[in-house]
């Protein structure tokens, strides 16, 4: 079945006649014209679609009936789909990996503001460990939203947030503080690693080194919530990123900033290059936090 002999039945349907069809039409066409469109369909499909109740009157038969309420609802969404086509606002699913800790604190404002804007668009979200701005490049994500430390050819990036480092350290237990201290002065304490994120964990060992301190590594974990769930039983200190102002808010957490030039870096949304940007991603991006 031929998308032009399906309108054309579909407008005889519609209309109730094909010299009312032929009237209707969103192009020129003949009333003999819209008769053979119909008559080759019937073929086709080796049933009648018509019957003639009047001068210029058909009615569906029921195997018309049944093949006008599959076809009727794609015609009659065409002229709000060319609307939308035209105006840019074609909604989707868009695919966006993050970060744990920017799924909590970062995501849900942003995706908000874009939900409030556009409720066309739905938004499919994978939780990353590392940043993987090669997943653009295959089609697995639409945006990655992280910290890079290189970026492949073919990506482009926009600044949406700063994530600064932060010493987190228990308040309770043989290895409490009773204030923020130098790093130097928790030597001796365990520390708390990330274990799958290499870029991380380099992070941390590169922030330790610069300190001079080389402390025994005594747990590792994979995201930073259960990281200061570690620390928050007393079991040692990290090094963690955060968004939120003063850091780290936990019931048996003392935190504070890293005091270094390098402590701070900026998280970017990473999309890949073409010639005419996405509208799903466009439209993210002019929500996107500054």
């Amino acid at each position: 079945m031929t998308l032009q002999r399906l309108e054309g039945f579909y407008w005889v349907a519609r209309t109730g006649g094909y010299a009312r069809a032929a009237r209707t039409f969103p192009y020129p066409i003949t009333q003999p014209g819209v008769h053979q469109q119909v008559r080759r369909l019937e073929t086709e499909v080796g049933v009648r679609l018509f019957e003639r109740v009047g001068k210029d009157q058909v009615a569906l038969t029921p195997a018309g009936q049944a093949l006008f309420d599959v076809v009727a609802p794609f015609y009659e969404q065409l002229p709000a789909l060319e609307a939308r086509l035209k105006g840019g606002q074609v909604g989707g699913t868009l695919k966006i990996h993050a970060g744990g800790h920017l799924l909590r604190h970062l995501m849900p404002s942003w995706l908000q503001r874009l939900q409030s804007r556009r409720p066309d668009i739905s938004v499919s979200l994978t939780e990353a460990s590392t940043a993987q701005p090669k997943a653009l490049l295959s089609g697995e994500a639409d945006l990655v939203v992280d910290w890079f430390p290189t970026l492949p050819e073919g990506v482009q990036v926009r600044e949406v947030a700063q994530v600064r480092a932060f010493v987190a350290a228990p308040t309770h237990g043989p290895y409490a503080v009773k204030g923020k201290v130098p790093m130097s002065a928790l030597s001796k304490t365990p520390f708390i690693a990330y274990q799958s994120d290499r870029t991380l964990r380099g992070l941390q060992e590169q922030a330790l080194r610069e300190q001079g301190i080389s402390p025994r590594v005594l747990f590792t974990a994979d995201s930073s919530d259960t990281i200061l769930g570690f620390v928050a039983a007393g079991l040692g200190f990290s090094l963690v990123p955060s968004l939120v102002e003063g850091g780290p808010r936990l019931a048996g957490v003392l935190a504070w900033p890293v005091v270094h030039a390098r402590a701070k870096f900026a998280v970017h949304a990473a999309w890949r290059r073409r010639e005419v940007l996405s509208p799903l991603i466009e439209a993210a991006l002019e929500v996107a936090p500054r």
